[in-house]
């Protein structure tokens, strides 16, 4: 759920509340639309739950999109979707992690915009 992973006290401290994060397709309609970015990130998951890898893993996707997102000059990042192997799924509530034994994989894709 990305309630969980939004919400874990990694999460919390290091992403940034000045740029808003809308997941699936009902997101505000921007002023200015920058530029669509996605990003793939893997992690050890030795000695980790499958929670704790795919929670991990979300917060490094999630950060990648928000440094993009400061560097473009944005305010939100809409229509945040998962995106593994380059199929879409679209949530409002959930995003996809594959786990194996020994890696963990979030892929992520969202539009820059300007809201204001």
């Amino acid at each position: 759920p990305l309630k969980d992973a939004l919400n874990t006290p990694a999460a919390r401290e290091k992403l940034d509340s000045s740029i808003e994060l809308h997941f699936g397709e009902n997101g505000p309609t921007p002023a200015k639309t920058l530029i669509t970015h996605s990003t793939s990130r893997k992690t050890n998951g030795f000695n980790k739950t499958d929670k704790e890898a795919c929670e991990w893993v979300f917060l490094s996707a999630m950060l990648v999109l928000q440094d993009r997102a400061i560097e473009a000059g944005a305010d939100a990042i809409i229509n945040i979707h998962s995106n593994y192997q380059h199929k879409a799924m679209y949530s409002d509530e959930n995003y996809e992690c594959h786990s194996g034994t020994f890696v963990s994989g979030v892929a992520l894709k969202g539009t820059l915009v300007k809201l204001k």
